[in-house]
């Protein structure tokens, strides 16, 4: 008996990681904001599926906000350009996790300002 395909849908995740040793971040940084586009049948696998990713990639995650389906935040009023949209067909497509943006985080970005730059922090 073949085994029924399941859909799958693209959510939109907010991962927040902290620090790791080789995980890249900048100097300076208490971790990132990272958006994610990932394929999962529901919202539960999207999430497992890029905690693992990430993980692999020597990243810790710390925290996962779902933002919901293309439908679902269409719905609810969101402004999707035309970018964001053909990165979450590209997770679609490839049954993927796709790291759209990473923001890197500081707890005082004076200090770091200041210390990229060669001066002294305050």
């Amino acid at each position: 008996m073949a085994k029924s395909e399941k859909i799958h849908h693209v959510y939109t995740l907010l991962v927040q990681v902290g620090r790791r040793a080789g995980d890249g971040l900048p100097k300076g940084a208490t971790g990132a904001a990272l958006i994610c586009y990932a394929s999962g049948v529901d919202e539960g696998e999207a999430v497992r599926e890029t905690v693992a990713i990430l993980k692999q990639a020597d990243l810790a995650p710390l925290d996962v906000t779902g933002y919901g389906t293309l439908e679902e935040r269409l719905a609810e009023g969101h402004e999707i350009d035309e970018d964001e949209q053909t990165l979450m067909a590209r997770a679609s497509d490839e049954n993927s996790v796709i790291v759209a943006q990473m923001t890197p985080l500081y707890d005082d970005p004076g200090k770091v300002a200041a210390s990229e730059e060669g001066g002294n922090p305050r």
